[in-house]
């Protein structure tokens, strides 16, 4: 398992968590996968590995102390996160993995302390899951957040919710949805229960990754009734309140992703320091190596993009800027890097006796989640063209 190169140059709490997170991974993820059929994540699993966890002392890297974890800042995230998506089983055990992470982070930062009691911190204990509902079908959100369907009306001191959601991940067995509805006043965010009669979890959406608790799902909302304090935020601030959320969750989707793409090149490097071909190990061919090389250089350009970005976040600024061209450029070379792994073990790379034709289905998705590479790169050519035309450079 190579190290992450990245952990000597993180504060030292962050650097040790790092460490400790990689050993864990090694040691209690990786043979757990064994049993992770690629169906379905087991419950039984994920409390389990949880448990082991918090046993390590790796549980919950991203949240403040006072709610049972680390207290990094995201720069810290960047190395710990990496080492936990080493397997695709280490975000789940370390409660770091989406939906939930990007939620508890939204809900630490915006919640009311009443709204944190009841919905933040048994999600922080890993004893719920929950599910960010706003994508819909089309014509509804999706890439265009403005196009959003879903409405939401005042009625007897609360909102009545209605509109059709899609691609929820996360909806199948979660306590509770944080839905984006247009209001009177603008677009708005509601904490919903699992459990409100208005709300309906339908049908389950097989997509080609499965690691997701919960999977992919269809939501409705027809005559949802929500009281006046489920309103996540300020009424008409949805938009604003929730970049909160989605710039780090995009950038830490990156530092899991990136975890994996290490993970699929050592086990062709592994491979082709012991396969032979025409007089010469593989890893001495030239065309191998250039294949190595280039997997080399995206996971090292990957890794520099998400530490600009999140010194960028810690900062306080917004990020977009930053966090689009991580987005983008991440997700293509993880993509890049599982794809070159899968031709330098051959055969071996598209059977179920290698992992790697697994993360090539899990990383795919990625491309087209939390906005696909081509609106990335349409807002970022936008904001090119706004500095050149202020005077500024591109």
């Amino acid at each position: 398992m190579s190290r992450n190169p990245l952990t000597p140059g993180v504060p030292g709490a962050a650097a040790e968590l790092a460490e400790r997170t990689r050993a864990f991974v090694r040691d209690v993820c990786i043979p757990a996968e064994e049993r992770f059929s690629g169906h379905d994540l087991d419950p039984a699993l994920r409390d389990e590995l949880q448990a082991a966890a918090r046993d390590a002392g790796v549980f919950a890297p991203q949240l403040p102390r006072e709610l049972g974890g680390h207290g990094l800042d995201i720069r810290g995230w960047s190395a710990v996160f990496e080492e936990a998506g080493y397997s695709l089983l280490g975000p789940q055990a370390l409660n770091c993995a989406a939906p939930d992470e990007g939620n508890m982070h939204m809900l630490e930062l915006i919640a009311t302390p009443e709204q944190k009691e009841r919905y933040l911190e048994p999600l922080a204990r890993g004893e719920t899951r929950s599910c960010f509902a706003m994508s819909e079908p089309h014509p509804g959100a999706g890439s265009d957040p403005d196009a959003l369907a879903t409405t939401a009306r005042p009625h007897d001191g609360g909102w009545v919710i209605d509109g059709e959601k899609r691609f929820i991940s996360g909806a199948e067995g979660a306590a509770f949805a944080i839905c984006m509805a247009r209001a009177p006043a603008g677009p708005t965010m509601f904490l919903v229960d699992a459990d409100n009669p208005g709300y309906t979890v339908g049908r389950r959406m097989h997509a080609t990754d499965t690691v997701v608790a919960g999977g992919h799902s269809e939501v409705s909302f027809r005559e949802c009734f929500v009281r006046a304090d489920a309103v996540l935020g300020e009424v008409g601030a949805g938009f604003r309140h929730a970049q909160v959320r989605l710039a780090p969750a995009r950038l830490t989707h990156c530092m899991r992703w990136l975890g994996l793409a290490r993970r699929a090149l050592d086990i062709a490097l592994d491979r082709a320091a012991e396969r032979e071909l025409f007089g010469a190990r593989l890893e001495d061919l030239g065309l191998a190596q250039g294949l190595i090389a280039d997997s080399v250089i995206d996971i090292e350009a990957s890794r520099a993009l998400i530490v600009r970005a999140a010194e960028e976040l810690d900062a306080g600024r917004p990020a977009r800027h930053e966090t689009s061209i991580a987005k983008v450029f991440v997700a293509e070379a993880v993509f890049r890097v599982v794809d070159r792994a899968m031709q330098l073990t051959g055969g071996d790379g598209v059977t179920h006796d290698l992992p790697l034709a697994r993360f090539l289905n899990e990383v795919r998705p990625f491309r087209i989640y939390d906005g696909a590479s081509e609106a990335h790169r349409w807002a970022i050519a936008r904001r090119a063209s706004r500095r050149r035309a202020a005077g500024r450079g591109a």
